[in-house]
């Protein structure tokens, strides 16, 4: 609907102030999340400040935000990327090698490896979907780093205290399908540990312990899609006990000595 003309006799200001003073929209129930697609960022490529691109894309941030981004444009703005002769079968193979410090299975052209951050992927996490032809792109070196740049840069810009997530895209052992993981983080606490808790019947939680920056990697990436050229989003209304120092290589990932499957 097109907004009404000032009724006659009343100055523009006036309509303008009380267009101002009107109520916000209301703010979302108490424990609901809002999960936001940063849209128009466009094409990451080496040498972007990628969190310069987040700030002109969603200067809204807010404290308490969580911004979730997927590795492919971290890696593309940290120049991740190597050449691959797309007419060798073996060039990716030889990439994939490089990457891994662990071979756990090979099956054709897939392999299941290790990576040196202690990822256990597809491929060593070697990708080229959504990277030009001839390329291939690594994961990140040290993606809680990366994490912390980019939430040390958006804090510098918009002096909002957020919290960042790299997602990457996994498979899981025993089930069908894909969903979204961190691989890397800051300003968040990894595992929200509930152990010592009560249960609905009063009894004490023994071994639950909540993967909350896959949750909520997971969540983003049902509104970014794999296909739509949105490689961002803001999760919004988060529990303030989430947020805090952690990292993921050294809280989520599962040490040798309690993997029962090593």
């Amino acid at each position: 609907m097109a907004p009404r003309p000032p009724a006659k006799g009343r100055t523009a200001q006036a309509s303008k102030a009380e267009e101002a003073a009107s109520p916000a929209p209301p703010a979302p129930p108490d424990g609901a999340l809002q999960v936001i697609p940063v849209r128009g960022i466009g094409e990451v490529r080496p040498g972007d400040d990628l969190a310069d691109l987040l700030v002109k894309a969603a200067p809204d941030l807010q404290d308490g935000d969580v911004v979730v981004v997927t590795q492919k444009v971290v890696s593309k703005a940290e120049a991740q990327l190597v050449p691959l002769d797309p007419n060798d079968p073996d060039s990716k193979a030889k990439i994939v090698e490089s990457e891994s410090v662990r071979v756990l299975r090979r099956r054709g052209d897939m392999v299941i490896a290790e990576t040196r951050h202690g990822f256990i992927c597809a491929n060593a996490g070697v990708d080229l979907s959504n990277v030009e032809a001839g390329w291939a792109a690594l994961l990140p070196e040290d993606p809680d780093r990366s994490a912390r740049r980019i939430r040390d840069a958006i804090r510098y810009r918009l002096d909002a205290h957020v919290a960042v997530i790299i997602s990457d895209t996994f498979g899981r052992v025993w089930r069908k399908g894909l969903t979204d993981v961190a691989i890397g983080c800051a300003g968040i606490k990894p595992i929200a540990d509930l152990r010592g808790a009560l249960d609905s019947f009063g009894r004490p939680l023994e071994v639950t312990e909540v993967c909350i920056v896959d949750e909520l990697a997971g969540a983003a990436e049902l509104v970014m899609g794999k296909a739509t050229g949105t490689c961002a989003a803001v999760v919004r209304g988060v529990d303030p006990d989430w947020l805090g120092r952690g990292d993921v290589v050294s809280e989520v990932v599962r040490p040798a000595e309690d993997d029962l499957f090593r």
